[in-house]
């Protein structure tokens, strides 16, 4: 058979089940490549979509088609337990990293998040070396690894086989704070660059700032700590962010160190809408103080950024900025 695959989302990061079925498709004697929809003639093309608020692939192709992932609000149908549970086709991509996850699933339950709907209580997922393949480096997709002694059981055996490694969804510090033995587990951890924490809400600022001094406390250096800020309120974000530039996990004058995400454009008490306040918070992550406070005519550039931003026609409820373009994310589950 002749197999297309189509990346609905670009191919800025990998993605998981099409490489998993890449691989699969490959030892089954088909050949495999990313569809041409102009030139390209196949038996049968997976389309794959990660993010709702990516468009929809317009190309047509006489052959059998088959779609799935979050993007297309398909959260039930899962990829057969021999595509799923095999080594993906790193060379799809041509990545240095192998992708996986360790876990799935999330005992909390954000009202923002879509994990728990789809996905359910956390569970094991694969061992690492179901997936590592001869790759050195992995990336984790996992939404909250430490919640599971399965998860912690991996990160044991990913510091045994020295591989570095990067939970890119980032770690939840309520789990670890308290917990010598996982914040021992941290800080042996070969990282490929940060160890990521989320800071979503201000309840879970104290625990992220526990996280970072026992970390600081067992040789982890602030600025290696990258912290994920959801932004709902602005008032709230702005003090949530004030505390943790004060913890100097931001590496000035860049954004590495904290990223923001905008959940929706839904006013703040004093009026400010949050899918415009980008480069507000953009300004507040690049100054060199440590306790930034808006001008007095912050309101007023806000709300005419606001008004341009209705007349080009965005979305009331539209995520601005997700976790990743950084974050990224949820594989297609086909």
């Amino acid at each position: 058979m002749r197999i297309g695959l189509v990346d609905i989302d670009g191919h800025h990061f990998p993605n998981l089940a099409l490489m998993k079925l890449s691989t699969w498709h490959k030892s089954q004697g088909d050949s495999v490549e990313f569809a041409d929809p102009m030139f390209g003639r196949y038996d049968r093309v997976y389309m794959s979509k990660v993010f709702t608020f990516t468009p929809d692939c317009p190309d047509i192709y006489h052959c059998e088609v088959i779609r799935g992932g979050t993007g297309f609000r398909d959260y039930t149908t899962v990829l057969p337990g021999e595509i799923e549970h095999i080594c993906p086709d790193y060379s799809l991509y041509g990545v240095n990293e192998a992708y996986g996850f360790l876990t799935r699933g999330c005992p909390n339950r954000c009202p923002w998040c879509i994990v728990p709907h789809k996905e359910g209580a956390i569970r094991p997922a694969s061992p690492l070396r179901e997936f590592i393949g001869d790759k050195r480096r992995a990336v984790l997709l996992d939404n909250n690894v430490l919640a599971s002694d399965f998860g912690l059981e991996q990160i044991e055996e990913i510091i045994r086989m020295g591989i570095a490694v990067d939970f890119n969804q980032g770690l939840d510090a309520r789990r670890a704070c308290d917990d010598p033995y996982i914040l021992d587990l941290l800080a042996r951890a070969k990282w490929i660059q940060h160890i990521r924490f989320a800071c979503d809400r201000m309840s879970q600022l104290e625990a992220v700032t526990k996280c970072v001094k026992e970390l600081g406390r067992r040789g982890i250096k602030p600025y290696r700590i990258f912290v994920y800020c959801l932004i709902q309120d602005v008032d709230e974000s702005l003090e949530r962010i004030n505390a943790l530039r004060k913890l100097k996990v931001a590496r000035l004058p860049s954004l590495t160190g904290i990223s923001i995400i905008t959940l929706s454009r839904r006013r703040s008490k004093n009026g400010w809408r949050v899918g415009v306040t980008i480069r507000l918070f953009s300004r507040v992550l690049n100054s060199k103080t440590t306790n930034y406070e808006r001008p007095s005519n912050e309101h007023r550039a806000v709300e005419a950024a606001d008004r341009s931003g209705s007349a080009r026609g965005e979305g009331e409820h539209g995520m601005d900025c997700n976790r990743e373009k950084y974050l990224q994310s949820q594989d297609m589950e086909n």
